[in-house]
C-alpha cells in the first residue's frame, strides 16, 4: 500500500507529525517498534510526574502540621507508588491508539529501516517482513539513555532512568550520577520517598544549564531536605562485586568512595540512528545527528527528520513542534521556522525549575547592557499561604530596547508559570509593557510583574 507519508516513532514528535498530516489529508501510516507514545508517554515526561507527584503528596503529608493538620502514620507503598505511574502511562499511551484511529492513521507495529528514499521495510516479532511505500518519510526514532564507559548500565546495580522508574524496592542509598532535569528529578523523588540520595555533578553547579542564581538555590533546597550534593566531582569507577556499589568519585579535595545500593547513571541521552537506513539511503549526520533544513528535510529530499535525533533542544515540546513544522511544509504550506532561542525548559523537582532564552552570565557575554529584577517568593502571599516560599522569579532585560532577554524562575508551579513569559517573548513585550499588564491577586504569577517592576526600580512588595 503506497502512503503520502509515513512516520518512523511514534513519540511526541511522532504522533504528533502524523495527526497533524492526516488533518492536512495525507494517507498517513506511523510505524513503532515498542509502544505508542514513545519514550516520553511511556518512560520519560509521564509516568516520572506521576511519581513525582507521589512523592509530593508524601512530602505534604509529612509536613502536615505545618497546614493545622494531624496526619498519623504516614506510610508510602513504593510498590504501589510505581503501579500508579505505570497505570497513568498506559492509559496515556492507550489515549494515543484512540487518536490513531480517530484520525484514520495506519499503526503499524514492528521495527523501521530505511529501504530506499521512499520505502520502509517492516519486520515484525516474528521476523516477518513487509515493505511500506511512502511519497514522504519523517524519522522520529529518538533517543536513549547515555551510557560512559565507566558507568556500564547493568540494569540492577547501575541503572539507567527506565529501570529508576521500576526498581522493585526502595533503595536505602543510592549515587545518581548527573544533575540536569532527568538526574535531580529522580535525585528528589528517591529522597522524599525515604532513600539516602548523594547527587553527583561534573560542573561547577547542579542543573548546569541554569541560571546560576537558580543552581545555587536549588542546590540549597535539596541540601536542606537532607541529599548529599557534590559538584565539581567525577565519577571515576563502580565496583559493583559484593552486595551492593563502591563508587569511586574525584573531588577537589581528592578521590572519595561512596557505599549505596544502586547508581543512576543520568548523565544524557543518545540518538536512535542506528540500523535505520541512514547509511544504505546516504542520509547525512554530523556527530550523532541527522542534518536537516529549517523544516527539518534531510539531503534526500523525500527523506525528513524530527526530534531528539536532529541539532536543537532534546525536549518533548521541541520534536512535537518540529512535527508540526516538518508536516506543514511537506503538505505545501510556508510554516514559520522554529525559534530555538524561545523553547522553554522546565525540572519537576520540588522546588520546580523553569527557564527560557539567556542566562544573566550569557547576556553580559553577548554584549548586552541590562536591567534584572527578582522578586523572591517569600514576598509573595499566595505562596505564603500555599506553605511555598522558597524561590524566585529573576527576568533580563535589555536595556537598550527593554526586550526580555531570559527569565529564570525557581519555586512552586513555576512551570505552569513559564509559558507567559515566552509568549511574552514571541510578541516582542517590552519590560514596560510587563509591568503595566494586570496580574490577578493573590497568585504566583504575580511575581512575574513585580521582577519587571524590580527591573525599572517600580517594585511595590519588596
Amino acid at each position: 500500500m503506497a502512503y503520502d507519508l509515513i512516520v518512523l516513532g511514534s513519540g511526541p514528535g511522532g504522533y504528533v507529525a502524523a495527526i497533524r498530516a492526516s488533518q492536512l489529508g495525507l494517507k498517513t501510516a506511523i510505524v513503532e517498534r515498542e509502544s505508542l507514545g514513545g519514550i516520553c508517554l511511556n518512560w520519560g515526561c509521564i509516568p516520572t510526574k506521576a511519581l513525582l507527584k507521589s512523592a509530593q503528596v508524601f512530602e505534604y503529608l509529612n509536613h502536615a502540621e505545618d497546614f493545622g493538620i494531624t496526619v498519623k502514620d504516614v506510610k508510602a507503598d513504593f510498590g504501589k507508588v510505581v503501579e500508579r505511574s505505570r497505570g497513568v502511562a498506559n492509559k496515556m499511551s492507550n489515549g494515543i491508539a484512540f487518536l490513531m484511529k480517530k484520525n484514520k492513521i495506519d499503526v503499524i507495529m514492528g521495527t523501521g529501516k530505511l529501504a530506499s528514499p521512499t520505502s520502509l521495510l517492516v519486520s515484525d516479532d516474528k521476523g516477518a517482513t513487509s515493505t511500506l511505500e511512502a511519497k514522504n518519510i519523517i524519522l522520529a526514532t529518538g533517543a536513549r539513555s547515555r551510557e560512559l564507559p565507566n558507568l556500564p548500565q547493568d540494569g540492577k546495580k547501575i541503572i539507567g532512568y527506565r529501570q529508576a522508574m521500576v526498581l522493585p524496592k526502595l533503595p536505602k542509598k543510592m549515587v545518581v550520577v548527573g544533575s540536569g532535569a532527568i538526574g535531580s528529578e529522580f535525585a528528589y523523588f528517591y529522597q522524599t520517598m525515604g532513600t539516602e540520595v548523594t547527587l553527583i555533578e561534573y560542573m561547577d553547579n547542579i542543573v548546569p544549564v541554569e541560571d546560576e542564581e537558580v543552581s545555587k538555590q536549588l542546590g540549597r533546597s535539596f541540601k536542606k531536605m537532607g541529599m548529599s550534593v557534590m559538584t565539581n566531582s567525577e565519577v571515576l569507577s563502580v565496583d559493583t562485586k559484593g552486595t551492593g556499589c563502591k563508587v569511586t568519585v574525584k573531588t577537589k579535595k581528592g578521590e572519595e568512595i561512596i557505599e549505596c545500593d544502586v547508581v543512576l547513571s543520568a548523565v544524557g541521552i543518545t540518538t536512535n540512528l542506528e540500523n535505520i537506513g541512514l547509511e544504505e539511503v546516504g542520509v547525512a549526520t554530523d556527530r550523532g545527528k541527522v542534518m536537516v533544513n529549517g523544516h527539518y528535510q534531510t539531503n534526500i529530499p523525500t527523506v525528513w527528520a524530527i526530534g531528539d535525533i536532529v541539532p536543537g533542544q532534546a525536549l518533548a515540546h521541541v520534536a512535537s513542534a518540529e512535527g508540526i513544522t516538518c508536516v506543514e511544509k511537506i503538505a505545501g504550506l510556508n510554516p514559520e521556522t522554529i525559534d530555538y532561542n524561545n523553547i522553554p525548559g522546565c525540572t519537576y523537582c520540588s522546588p520546580e525549575v523553569a527557564s527560557v532564552g539567556m542566562t544573566e552570565k550569557a547576556a553580559k557575554e553577548a554584549g548586552y547592557e541590562l536591567k534584572v529584577g527578582k522578586f523572591p517568593f517569600s514576598a509573595s502571599g499566595k505562596a505564603s499561604a500555599a506553605g511555598h516560599n522558597e524561590g524566585f522569579v529573576k527576568l533580563i532585560f535589555d536595556a537598550k530596547y527593554g526586550e526580555l532577554l531570559g527569565a529564570h524562575m525557581i519555586g512552586y508551579n513555576v512551570t505552569e508559570m513559564i509559558a507567559e513569559i515566552v509568549a511574552i517573548r514571541k510578541l516582542e513585550t517590552t519590560g514596560h509593557e510587563l509591568i503595566k499588564t494586570i496580574h490577578p491577586h493573590p497568585t504566583m504569577s504575580e511575581a512575574i510583574m513585580e521582577a519587571a517592576a524590580a527591573a525599572y526600580d517600580e517594585v511595590i512588595h519588596i
